[in-house]
């Protein structure tokens, strides 16, 4: 399940490491990334709960990083940013700023087809130590996020509703 939807994580991932690079060499680059691909990926699981949508969007595509590149500035043309998906990176950024909610997102994991029969930790997404917020200092800060994070907002808590089932 997690392949149908490697693209998008990948590429949603590595817009916000480029949208909010670390500072401090190549362990610190590499514990940003792994954030940003854990935060990238709960939100996906969450947004494309099932095969059906995972293969959709793999049909369709996720609709690229335009709006976003253009909320933070960002200049590119690559074209892995067309695999961006501007709700999963919105999702990411929440989770990523606010630890309390990413617990709550990958506890609502548990209800949906990817995570049936794998044990899931998102330890750094969800109880990041002082090395891992140094590295991610400008992912991880709340009113850096909060541009990006309030585009799709609403719909992550409406996801995330107490009774409310993943798979709609």
């Amino acid at each position: 399940m997690q392949a149908d939807l490697s693209p998008v994580i990948a590429a949603t991932a590595r817009w916000l490491t480029c949208a909010y690079p670390s500072y401090g060499g190549a362990l610190a680059s590499a514990l940003c990334e792994v954030q940003a691909r854990q935060a990238a990926t709960v939100a996906a699981w969450l947004r494309y709960p099932t095969p059906m949508d995972a293969a959709l969007v793999g049909v369709a595509g996720p609709g690229g990083s335009a709006r976003l590149d253009w909320i933070t500035g960002a200049d590119g043309d690559d074209a892995w940013r067309t695999w961006v998906d501007e709700v999963v990176a919105s999702w990411a950024a929440c989770l990523l700023g606010d630890p309390e909610l990413a617990a709550l997102a990958v506890a609502a994991l548990a209800e949906g087809d990817h995570a049936a029969g794998t044990p899931l930790e998102f330890r750094r997404l969800v109880a990041p130590d002082d090395g891992d917020r140094r590295a991610a200092a400008l992912l991880r800060h709340p009113d850096l996020l909060a541009p990006v994070a309030r585009l799709h907002r609403s719909q992550l808590l409406d996801r995330l509703k107490p009774g409310r089932a993943l798979i709609a």
